[in-house]
């Protein structure tokens, strides 16, 4: 079988494909020949090393994958042999067949595309449950979302819409239209102030802000919040310069998430909050049932649209990798085994 493989850290040059014998699935493990495998800057943070928690190289990336369970290890007792599954692994989905832990599997229907079901798993996944598990937003609310023409803020703005938020999305000058499209003001983070902007546009600030690029834009975020207001932060886009670690950005992360979570503790009536979405998916696994339930059906509805980019064979990974910076306001990349 073929596998993705990144053997050091670095830019898109490091994606390799190998091949090899098929792994066999352990106790409690299901394999799965893979149907889709998503590709996302959070494999590009992987393969540069700026993810935390990440592995060391030799690795294999793919952070979400659907498809079709082929073997069963010792122990398993939910699934069966032809189940349609989809799976958030963090990382190994961009194979032709991968382990996975029978109860990490969600059941994904036959009816629906598994190219856009990987979008569920991860980048709306994220989106619902930054909204409705962590901000926990109530209708008529406003929210302001960082990187709103991003994968996972096209969500946010998408799902904001469907839950009866007011909403504000820092984008581009370019990205302006898209972002206007899904129902919220945009706000253009290169020629204007995000925060005097807000303040101008809300009178008091807003309810939630939810920043997926950390740093010192948490700190600014923080001011942007009214009384009650909270910040979510759940990424760590400014640690990543043209593919590559950016040391410099790192350590300012760092700095400024530790300032940022100290403001929040000290600060009566604002919170900080974090989100990532394997760690509340280890801790709440229904969670993440339910969740998925709730966004097959809004995709059945077709009340949510997740876009496919591009869909290339798994020898191209490393083009996918070359293509990710320059596609994220045109939806997901999608690996095709």
């Amino acid at each position: 079988m073929k596998r993705v493989v990144v053997d050091h850290f670095g830019g898109p040059e490091v994606v390799k494909v190998v091949e090899e014998d098929p792994p066999r699935p352990g106790p409690g493990e299901a394999r799965v020949r893979v149907l889709a495998a998503g590709v996302s800057f959070t494999d590009a943070q992987l393969r540069a090393g700026t993810y935390l928690g990440g592995p060391k190289p030799p690795f294999t990336p793919g952070y979400e994958l659907v498809g079709i369970v082929d073997e069963l290890g010792p122990g398993c007792s939910r699934l069966r042999v032809g189940d349609r599954v989809g799976a958030l692994t963090v990382w190994g989905a961009d194979a032709e067949r991968v382990c996975v832990p029978e109860k990490y599997a969600v059941e994904v229907p036959e009816d629906v595309d598994p190219a856009k079901v990987v979008s569920l798993l991860f980048s709306y996944m994220t989106a619902y449950q930054v909204l409705h598990r962590s901000a926990k937003v109530k209708r008529g609310e406003s929210v302001l979302v960082h990187g709103a023409a991003g994968r996972v803020g096209t969500a946010l703005l998408e799902l904001g819409a469907l839950a009866g938020l007011r909403l504000y999305g820092t984008a581009s000058a370019r990205n302006r239209a898209a972002v206007e499209r899904l129902g919220a003001v945009a706000i253009d983070y290169r020629n204007e102030d995000f925060l005097a902007r807000v303040r101008e546009l809300t009178g008091s600030g807003v309810d939630a802000v939810l920043d997926g690029i950390g740093g010192v834009v948490s700190l600014r975020s923080f001011r942007a919040l009214r009384p009650g207001g909270r910040l979510v932060v759940f990424g760590r886009y400014a640690t990543l310069a043209h593919g590559r670690k950016n040391w410099r950005a790192v350590f300012e992360w760092y700095a400024a998430t530790v300032g940022v979570a100290l403001w929040g503790l000290l600060s009566p009536r604002r919170r900080v909050l974090a989100y990532r979405i394997q760690k509340l998916r280890i801790h709440h696994q229904d969670w993440f049932r339910e969740d998925f339930r709730t966004l097959i059906e809004l995709l059945r509805r077709g009340e949510i649209h997740p876009v496919v980019a591009e869909r290339l064979p798994l020898s191209d990974a490393r083009h996918a990798h070359e293509m990710l910076e320059r596609s994220a306001a045109m939806g997901k990349l999608v690996l095709e085994p």
